[in-house]
């Protein structure tokens, strides 16, 4: 059985960093797909990142230029670093996990990130950035 725990979130004022992460255990299988979801109160939740078993990223315009995920097979963790924080990324941060019979392709890491069809999902950590 999946199971992900996400931690790392916290208090940080505009301009500041943080570093979320996420343990992962009870993968099956080689391929996957893992990812960063976050939702504000009142908004729908939204993708932020995207890697997958091969390595490859993708960032939500949002994010991007200011967040880098990763994964560290050793670790079994997935984590997202973001700098320059904006309060409007404030939110509860989750984790995401789809496992894959076929090897990962763009299509696919583009289409989960945006229709949010992971299979997996952590209980989330919360991000609050002031001005």
């Amino acid at each position: 059985q999946v199971h992900l725990v996400e931690s790392g979130g916290g208090s940080v004022q505009a301009g500041g960093s943080l570093r979320l992460s996420c343990t992962v255990s009870g993968l099956t299988s080689r391929y996957y797909y893992m990812a960063w979801y976050r939702q504000a109160p009142g908004n729908a939740r939204e993708g932020v990142a995207v890697i997958d078993s091969g390595g490859a990223t993708f960032y939500a315009d949002s994010v991007k230029g200011r967040s880098t995920i990763s994964r560290d097979n050793a670790e079994n963790t997935l984590s997202l670093e973001m700098n320059n924080l904006k309060p409007e990324d404030t939110g509860m941060y989750f984790c995401a996990v789809d496992e894959s019979v076929t090897p990962p392709d763009p299509n696919r890491r583009y289409s989960l990130l945006y229709n949010g069809d992971f299979a997996h999902w952590g209980q989330g950590t919360q991000v609050v950035v002031s001005s």
